[in-house]
């Protein structure tokens, strides 16, 4: 497998808009990574666990879902890589026809997060020992 490496160059980091999504409650936070936590998130793949400490959520672990790049093009799971392609899709993640049997070439994004990306969504499989409301509204007052 060839091994994908990241170049930053100067202050150019990465930034991403995380959607926090809590099953427990059934709500959805969202909060900015930047920095060295957004570099370390890039390239983790969809449906990869990782530490909460990326996001401002100590103790907890999430695992990546989605997300979509500075285009609005979607992460497909099933698409190894990180560059767009053109697919021909049928019902499914980036299409919903309105007729069955329908098939349509759509452009979609591969499973590895790349800096183009701007959204991640992301689900909470573990919590820690704090609410998730508290340490991201503690987040947002430091801004």
């Amino acid at each position: 497998m060839p091994t994908i490496t990241h170049i930053v160059q100067g202050d150019n980091l990465v930034e991403f808009k995380a959607n926090i999504s809590d099953p427990k409650t059934g709500k959805t936070y969202q909060t900015v990574v930047s920095g060295h936590y957004a570099n370390s998130l890039v390239v983790k793949r969809i449906g990869e666990e990782f530490d909460g400490i990326f996001v401002s959520l100590p103790g907890f672990k999430l695992v990546l879902t989605g997300g979509s790049d500075k285009d609005g093009f979607p992460i497909r799971p099933d698409l190894p890589g990180q560059r767009r392609k053109k697919v021909l899709v049928s019902k499914s993640l980036g299409f919903r026809p309105k007729d069955k049997g329908v098939r349509r070439r759509k452009t979609l994004r591969g499973n590895i997060i790349s800096p183009d990306i701007v959204q991640i969504n992301m689900k909470i499989t573990t919590h820690g020992s704090k609410k998730v409301e508290e340490l991201l509204k503690s987040t947002e007052e430091s801004k």
